[in-house]
């Protein structure tokens, strides 16, 4: 028994025995796969941040028409008219309603 694992231990390359080579390579291995900064996952984070930044792109431009909004209904008096004819469906005394809804686009 002690023949044949010794035979077997002379058949294994001898960079196979290196301890640096395994252990260098070994430390290779779980960088990339394992350890939580691993390259799949900072692709993952880096994808992750390009969207949310895209995000924050389109809410500060959001933030932006509504601030304009904002000043033009706290300084001009047809754009609070206009603005409650359009949101809120008001009208004035002497005027009819007339709401017309579009279509659905099918593609």
């Amino acid at each position: 028994m002690n023949h044949q694992r010794m035979k077997l231990l002379t058949h294994i390359p001898s960079w196979l025995k290196n301890k640096y080579l395994l252990t260098g390579s070994f430390f290779v291995i779980w960088m990339l796969f394992f350890d939580p900064k691993d390259i799949p996952s900072g692709f993952e984070r880096k994808q992750k941040l390009n969207e949310l930044q895209n995000s924050e792109q389109h809410l500060d431009e959001l933030i932006s028409d509504a601030e304009k909004e904002r000043h033009l209904l706290t300084n001009d008096a047809q754009s609070i008219e206009k603005y409650a004819r359009e949101h809120y469906m008001m009208k004035k005394d002497n005027e009819d309603l007339f709401i017309v809804n579009q279509p659905l686009k099918s593609h």
